[in-house]
């Protein structure tokens, strides 16, 4: 699922690509993932631009020349295409025309990305009971939020009403980077650890981001790229597990992240 880090980067190919542009047409292939009518759409999109996007936590707002926003949410399989070609890319869902017959397309093979229209990102953001973002809270922020938690650390830390932008994966990252184990009760953890915590949340998601950017690979020592049940842990050499904490799959290396 596109998380922080992938948003970031689709924010900065809208930035590159599609702002300042008249929209001439407004296609869909299908409607389950619209949150409003097609018409509605039309009626909103149809003769403006696009001129600013902004990430907050997993949702992308970009604003049109009207002051309201056109909202995406990835879902699991969520992506963008810009062309300028005439046939839509396979499992196209929804798409932009210019008038410069440049498209964007948004590419949603699964089906569960969603389309918003949305006048006030603050009352969306309310709305959806969606969290502070995970790369603009800060130390105590961050503590405040947690404070009298109860459950696991991995299960507040994809909480998206809560801390908004970290999904399954990158939460099993910054908890293999601090060595937590993620079913460590939050009422468990130390402010010591808490603190290494946010501290590893900011590197982590700005080093996945640096790396979409440039196109690099990550660190040698990321669980990312071994996240599979009997891989290699890439610190320890000892062997990566998957388990179930908040109903979701969950790697983590017993061997570096021991259980209390």
């Amino acid at each position: 699922m596109p998380e922080l880090p992938e948003v970031t980067y689709y924010k900065k190919y809208v930035d590159a690509t599609s702002l300042h542009k008249k929209i001439q047409m407004v296609g869909m292939s299908t409607a389950e993932i619209l949150q409003a009518p097609k018409k509605e759409f039309e009626d909103r999109l149809v003769g403006t631009e696009l001129v600013q996007a902004q990430r907050h936590g997993k949702y992308l707002f970009i604003k049109t020349s009207d002051d309201g926003f056109l909202v995406f949410h990835f879902g699991m399989t969520g992506k963008f295409d810009f062309s300028h070609e005439d046939d839509p890319p396979k499992h196209t869902r929804f798409y932009l025309t210019f008038e410069d017959s440049s498209k964007l397309f948004f590419i949603c093979p699964r089906k569960l990305g969603k389309i918003y229209l949305a006048q006030e990102m603050e009352d969306f953001l309310e709305e959806h009971s969606v969290g502070k973002d995970a790369l603009e809270i800060d130390k105590s922020e961050f503590r405040e939020l947690l404070d009298k938690k109860r459950g696991s650390i991995k299960g507040a830390l994809t909480n998206q009403s809560l801390i908004a932008g970290i999904g399954n994966m990158y939460a099993d990252e910054i908890l293999f980077q601090t060595k937590i184990h993620p079913k460590t009760a939050v009422s468990d953890l130390s402010e010591k650890e808490l603190d290494k915590i946010f501290n590893k949340m900011e590197e982590v998601l700005e080093t996945l981001i640096e790396s979409k950017e440039k196109e690099d690979g990550l660190p040698d020592t990321y669980l990312t790229g071994n996240r599979e049940e009997g891989s290699d842990c890439p610190v320890c050499k000892g062997k990566i597990k998957m388990i179930k904490v908040s109903g979701r799959s969950t790697y983590f290396c017993p061997s570096c992240q021991k259980e209390k």
